[in-house]
């Protein structure tokens, strides 16, 4: 089950950027990742032009609510995942993953890029995610990854409003 709260506009730090928001929460099953993906995905390009970052976007979200259920949560059915979205203006996404886990320090983390790491099946997640999006940091001692994309596009005010996010009135 996903919960959902409702978005609205709100001013961004002192950039004065404006953004619509979308919160919510799903269980720590692996089978519910897909789903969400593609739900999140929907609001994200509802108010986001296409640029062509959403496949960065839709995979680094992927593998960082997996990285959330399975290592974070160890896909404990009680235990949630917690998703805040961040759609601005200016064609920026935020995207902040939390679980309930005990965290992880990423400092610890081996690069799945050396000899002795490429045959293995695993650990490659926060290295995609690093790669696919414009900044990773991991806050609360790991139990959060945000993560921020901007947009390939020229969103300057002069391009008008068919630019950047786009307004609510918007139909699908």
């Amino acid at each position: 089950m996903v919960h959902n709260q409702p978005s609205s506009p709100l001013p961004r730090n002192a950039h004065s950027v404006p953004f619509v928001a979308l919160r919510q929460s799903l269980p720590s099953n692996v089978a519910a990742i897909s789903s969400f993906v593609d739900q999140l995905m929907r609001f994200i390009l509802k108010f986001r032009r296409a640029d062509g970052s959403e496949i960065d976007i839709e995979m680094a979200l992927r593998e960082a609510l997996a990285n959330a259920v399975i290592h974070g949560n160890g896909e404990n059915s009680y235990k949630r995942v917690y998703v805040d979205c961040r759609c601005y203006m200016d064609g920026e996404v935020s995207i902040t993953v939390r679980d309930e886990g005990q965290g992880f320090n990423s400092e610890e983390v081996a690069n799945p890029t050396t000899p002795e790491n490429l045959l293995f099946t695993h650990g490659r997640g926060i290295y995609l995610m690093k790669r696919l999006m414009d900044e990773v940091s991991f806050e609360h001692g790991g139990s959060a990854a945000r993560m921020r994309k901007n947009s390939n596009g020229d969103f300057s005010p002069s391009n008008g409003p068919s630019r950047g996010c786009y307004p609510t009135s918007q139909t699908d």
